[in-house]
């Protein structure tokens, strides 16, 4: 039976899981030594944990940076939680090299999770499915779709449809589900075909 009421409930129990997943696969390490020297002085929390902590609240839902004290709200589970204006400062700090780093720390854990698999399973990836049979190679999946703004934020345009909003578009590793890459655009962008024929990003996609 399951009740909502009893005692000992949590409901995002299933966070934990992934927090030790990015540990366990060196994520959070990885993150920490990618942004060295972007921890303030007498700060209690080290970057790395701080994007590792972000990137889960993602996960479970967070819509906004503040949606991440959630975690917080659970400090038997997961530590203790960077403030919201922690998290702002330590994303300030980020630039186009420590984002660079970033991404390859993340590739590398995600090599790390395949290698785990193919030594259980004996193959790195599962096969990807189209027309009812698997394809024994790895499949991208790239999309785009309208992400409505209700503000005049950073970046936002009308869209076709008569939104107003983003138009980003995201890559897809088929075989596992998978987000590889995402490009930010305005509302008012392009198509997708003529975006990737021309986005340099789509031939960088951190796949392992």
């Amino acid at each position: 039976m399951v009740s909502a009421d009893g005692a000992g409930v949590v409901s995002h129990a299933g966070t934990v899981l992934l927090c030790e997943v990015a540990d366990r696969f060196g994520l959070t390490a990885a993150f920490s030594e990618a942004t060295e020297g972007l921890r303030r002085r007498r700060s209690g929390h080290d970057p790395g944990r701080v994007l590792a902590d972000l990137a889960v609240a993602i996960a479970d839902g967070a819509e906004t940076i503040s949606d991440v004290q959630a975690l917080a709200d659970q400090p038997d589970l997961h530590g203790p939680v960077a403030s919201t204006a922690t998290i702002w400062r330590v994303l300030e700090a980020v630039d186009t090299e420590v984002l660079g780093r970033l991404r390859t720390a993340r590739a590398i854990a995600r090599e790390r999770a395949w290698a785990a698999r193919a030594e259980l399973t004996g193959t790195d990836l599962p096969p990807a499915r189209a027309a009812g049979r698997d394809l024994g190679y790895a499949v991208i999946d790239i999309d785009a779709t309208l992400v409505t703004a209700h503000s005049d934020k950073e970046g936002t345009a009308g869209n076709f449809k008569g939104g107003f909003g983003y138009h980003p578009i995201g890559a897809w590793l088929d075989n596992t589900g998978e987000a590889l890459a995402a490009l930010l655009r305005p509302g008012n962008a392009g198509s997708v075909r003529h975006e990737v024929a021309h986005c340099e990003w789509m031939h960088r996609l951190e796949v392992g």
